[in-house]
C-alpha cells in the first residue's frame, strides 16, 4: 500500500481530540474519547493528553473553530506530541489543512486507527485482503498528502503544474488497479467459503454466531464452551478471524459456534462493507449469541451499537440470546435486569468462572426446535450400530430391550431422520408386550 502518513513518521506521543456535536451529552463524548484512548493504547502508542471540542456544527477547514485550532497547536507543542488523533472522521482536505498547519505532527482519525489495528491482527488470507482493500479505499482520496513536498518545491521555484500532480494521477491509477485486483481475489476466497458452507449444510448442524461489542468476552466464551484455544487479550479487536467449533448441547444435539470480530461505535461504513465476508457468519447463523460486558458502565450503548451493525449486515431479527457476561466482576446484579429488558432470551453468565453457561446451552437447545425430532424407534438387534448412533447423537427418554429388537423413545437431530425413518413407530409397546 502507498504510505499516506506524513514522511512515514514513527508515532511516539499521541494527543486525542474528541468532538462533542450539538445534542450529544458530555458523558457520551467522554466515553467515546475514552474508547479512542483504548484503541490507541492497543496500537502501542502512549497518550499524552486529550481534549473535547464542543461544536454547534462542523467547520469545513479544520472541523473545529479557528480559536480552538490555535489552542490545540499550543498544547501539542507544550506536550511534545507528534500525532493528533481525532475521534471524528476527517475529510482529506481537513487532514491536509491540519498537517500543513502543524508541520511535523501527523494527523489521523479514528478510522485510520481502527484500520491500523486490523492490519496488525489479521491472520487469514481473507482478513488480510479485506484490510488491504479498506486501506486502499481509505487512502485513495488522500494520496495528495504523500506529495505535498513536491508542491512546496514547485511553488518555491515559481513553477506551474508538474511532477506532483502527475505522480498523484499515476498513484491513483495504480491504487485503483490494486483495488480491482483485491476485489477479484476476495471473490475467489468468498467462493471457496461458499463451497465450504454448502458442504457443511449437507449435514445441517445448527450454527450459532457469537457477536457483540469488542472486548465483551466472545473469545473467552468460545474457549470455555469448546476449548477452542482462541487468543484472548484484554484489548480491543483481539479477534479478527472467525473461529468455528462444535459443541454438544444438553439434549445431545450438536451445534456449531462461531466467534466473530467485535463491533464498535462509529465503525466506518466502508469497513463494514469490507468485512462482510468475515461477518457473514452472523448473517448465515441460525441463532445469535449477543455477548455483552454487563460490568461496563456503558453496556446499554454497546448493545445499541451492536444491534445497529447487525441491522446494517441484515442479521437483525434472528433468534437471539442476550448473554450478559462478566457477572463475576459485578457487585450489584440489579444492573442486569435493566440490560435484559426487552430481550426475549437473556442469561447472566461468566465466561471466566463458568457461571450460567448451563442455562446458556439450554437456551441454545430450546431455540432449535426444528433441528431435532422426537421419535419412537424399533430397531432390530442386528443393527446395534443404529442404537449406538441414537445414544451418541440424541437424548434417550426410554429404552427397552427384547429378544429381537430394541425400542427407543429418543430426541434426534433432524439430519438423522432419513437413516431411521423406516424404524419409526407410533408409540412404545405396552409393558406386557
Amino acid at each position: 500500500m502507498f504510505d499516506v502518513q506524513k514522511d512515514s513518521m514513527i508515532v511516539e506521543r499521541a494527543y486525542l481530540l474528541g468532538v462533542r456535536l450539538n445534542g450529544e451529552s458530555a458523558a457520551d463524548a467522554e466515553d467515546h474519547l475514552a474508547e479512542l484512548s483504548e484503541l490507541v493504547s492497543t496500537m502501542g502508542v502512549p497518550v499524552v493528553g486529550c481534549e473535547i471540542a464542543s461544536l454547534q456544527s462542523p467547520h469545513p477547514r479544520y472541523l473545529i473553530g479557528a480559536g480552538k485550532v490555535d489552542w490545540i497547536q499550543a498544547e501539542l507543542e507544550r506536550l511534545d506530541a507528534d500525532c493528533l488523533i481525532f475521534d471524528e472522521p476527517l475529510s482529506p482536505s481537513q487532514q491536509r489543512n491540519w498537517e500543513k498547519k502543524l508541520e511535523d505532527v501527523c494527523v489521523i482519525d479514528r478510522q485510520e486507527v481502527i484500520l491500523d489495528i486490523f492490519a496488525q491482527r489479521a491472520q487469514t488470507r481473507e482478513a488480510r485482503l479485506q484490510i488491504q482493500l479498506a486501506k486502499l479505499e481509505y487512502s485513495l482520496p488522500r494520496l495528495k498528502r504523500a506529495w505535498t513536498h513536491l508542491e512546496r518545491q514547485r511553488n518555491a521555484a515559481g513553477g506551474r503544474g508538474g511532477m506532483g500532480e502527475m505522480q498523484i494521477e499515476i498513484d491513483r491509477r495504480l491504487v485503483r488497479e490494486r483495488i480491482g485486483r483485491i476485489k477479484r481475489e476476495l471473490r475467489d476466497v468468498r467462493g471457496n467459503r461458499e463451497t465450504q458452507r454448502k458442504k457443511r449444510n449437507e449435514r445441517p448442524t445448527p450454527v450459532a454466531a457469537i457477536v457483540g461489542y469488542t472486548n465483551a468476552g466472545k473469545s473467552s466464551l468460545l474457549n470455555r464452551l469448546t476449548r477452542a484455544g482462541v487468543l484472548v487479550e484484554d484489548k480491543l479487536f483481539a479477534t479478527l478471524d472467525p473461529t468455528t467449533r462444535r459443541v454438544t448441547l444438553p439434549d445431545n444435539q450438536e451445534i456449531l459456534l462461531s466467534d466473530t470480530v467485535g463491533f464498535i461505535r462509529k465503525l466506518p461504513h466502508d469497513l463494514v462493507e469490507s468485512f462482510k465476508a468475515t461477518l457473514e457468519e452472523a448473517t448465515q447463523a441460525d441463532i445469535l449469541v449477543h455477548v455483552v460486558d454487563a460490568s461496563h458502565p456503558n453496556a446499554e450503548a454497546q448493545i445499541a451499537a451492536t444491534l445497529n451493525v447487525l441491522d446494517e449486515l441484515g442479521a437483525k431479527g434472528k433468534p437471539t440470546i442476550l448473554a450478559l457476561n462478566k457477572i463475576d466482576r459485578m457487585e450489584d446484579m440489579h444492573a442486569t435486569i435493566s440490560l435484559a429488558a426487552g430481550a426475549e432470551h437473556a442469561v447472566s453468565i461468566s465466561a471466566m468462572t463458568g457461571e450460567g453457561l448451563d442455562r446458556l446451552l439450554e437456551l441454545l437447545a430450546k431455540l432449535n426446535p426444528d433441528k431435532t425430532r422426537r421419535m419412537i424407534l424399533r430397531i432390530p438387534a442386528s443393527r446395534w450400530d443404529l442404537v449406538s448412533l441414537a445414544h451418541r447423537e440424541g437424548q434417550i427418554f426410554e429404552e427397552r430391550h427384547g429378544a429381537e429388537d430394541v425400542w427407543l423413545d429418543v430426541i434426534l437431530p433432524e439430519r438423522l431422520r432419513h437413516k431411521l425413518e423406516s424404524f419409526r413407530r407410533e408409540a412404545m409397546p405396552a409393558m406386557h408386550e
